[in-house]
C-alpha cells in the first residue's frame, strides 16, 4: 500500500469515526457528510487531480471545520459538567452549613417527615423599591427508604415595596406535601400561591405536629450573606432546570421519573448532594 494510499484510509477512518461518534449530532454529521463528496476519489489522491483547488479545498476544509467543531463541541460539554458539578457542591456545602447552625437547624422530626428536601444556594437578591431575586439548586425526594437521583431546579420572583441593599443566602426547603412533590415535578409551583410557605420551626429535638394540622406545605431555612429588608420567597417561582437535567443524565429525561423512581444511576456531577441528604437524614442514621 502507497503513504498515499495509507494517509487517505487513516484520514477516511478518521471521518467514519467522528460520523458515528456524532451520530444524533446532524450539524456535525452535515460538515463530516460535505467532506466525502467525492466517494470515488481518495481523500488525499485528489491531490493528484487537476481539480485540487475544489474538490480538495473543501475536503480538507470541511474536515479541518470537523475537527474544530468536535474540540469545541466536546469543551463546552465538558464546561458545563463542571458547571452543574460546582452547583451541586455548592448545595451540599449550604446544608451542612445550615444543619450546622446550633439550635437553629430542621428538626429531626420534620426532616423523617419530608417529602422532599431542595437547597439553593447563593440566591441572589438586590434592589432598591423594586428588586429581583434569583438562584438555582437542587431537589431530591423519598423514594422507599432512600432518596431520589437529584433534579436541578431554578427559582425567580421580581418584587415591588421596601428593599434597601443587596443579598445572597442558600435555601432549604423542605416539601412535607406529596401533592406540593407532584406538582413540581411536572411543571412548577408559585410559592405562597399554589403551595403554602413559611419559616420552618428549627432545633434538632423541637417536635413539629403532624400531617393533618401543618401550617405549611414547604417550611424554608436559610443562611444570609448581606443586608436586605424584606427579604421573602413568597411569590417566588420554583421550576425544573430541564435543560440542566438533560446534560447531566445525557438524555429528555423527566423530572418525574428522576423524583419517584429509584432507576438509573447517579452522575458523579450531583453525587455530592446525595450524599449530603444521607449524611443529615436522621431516618439513615
Amino acid at each position: 500500500m502507497s503513504w498515499i494510499a495509507f494517509f487517505s484510509l487513516v484520514l477516511h477512518s478518521l471521518l467514519v469515526s467522528a460520523l458515528t461518534s456524532f451520530g444524533n449530532n446532524y450539524l456535525v454529521r452535515g460538515w463530516i457528510i460535505a467532506s466525502l463528496i467525492e466517494p470515488d476519489v481518495p481523500l488525499v489522491s485528489c491531490i493528484m487531480q487537476s481539480n485540487f483547488r475544489s474538490t480538495c479545498h473543501i475536503m480538507f476544509g470541511s474536515f479541518a471545520l470537523t475537527c474544530f467543531l468536535t474540540a469545541s463541541i466536546h469543551m463546552a460539554v465538558a464546561q458545563d459538567l463542571v458547571r452543574l458539578g460546582n452547583r451541586a457542591a455548592e448545595a451540599a456545602y449550604a446544608l451542612d452549613e445550615i444543619m450546622g447552625i446550633p439550635d437553629g437547624t430542621i428538626p429531626d422530626s420534620l426532616f423523617k417527615d419530608s417529602r422532599c428536601i431542595a437547597v439553593i444556594p447563593g440566591v441572589v437578591k438586590v434592589g432598591l423599591i423594586v428588586g429581583g431575586q434569583h438562584g438555582r439548586g437542587l431537589i431530591s425526594c423519598r423514594v422507599g427508604d432512600g432518596w431520589s437521583r437529584p433534579s436541578f431546579i431554578s427559582i425567580a420572583a421580581g418584587s415591588l415595596g421596601l428593599q434597601i441593599g443587596a443579598q445572597a443566602t442558600d435555601f432549604v426547603l423542605v416539601v412535607v406535601g406529596d401533592a406540593t412533590a407532584r406538582m413540581l415535578s411536572s411543571h412548577y409551583i408559585v410559592l405562597g400561591g399554589d403551595a403554602s410557605i413559611s419559616a420552618g420551626p428549627v432545633g434538632h429535638t423541637v417536635e413539629v405536629v403532624a400531617d393533618a394540622t401543618r401550617a405549611s406545605e414547604i417550611y424554608s431555612y436559610s443562611r444570609s450573606r448581606g443586608l436586605f429588608v424584606g427579604l421573602s420567597l413568597e411569590g417566588a417561582s420554583l421550576r425544573v432546570d430541564e435543560d440542566a437535567n438533560k446534560s447531566v443524565y445525557y438524555d429528555a429525561v423527566d423530572a418525574n421519573d428522576l423524583l419517584f423512581k429509584l432507576d438509573g444511576s447517579v452522575p458523579a456531577e450531583v453525587a455530592p448532594f446525595l450524599r449530603a441528604l444521607q449524611r443529615h437524614d436522621p431516618a439513615g442514621m
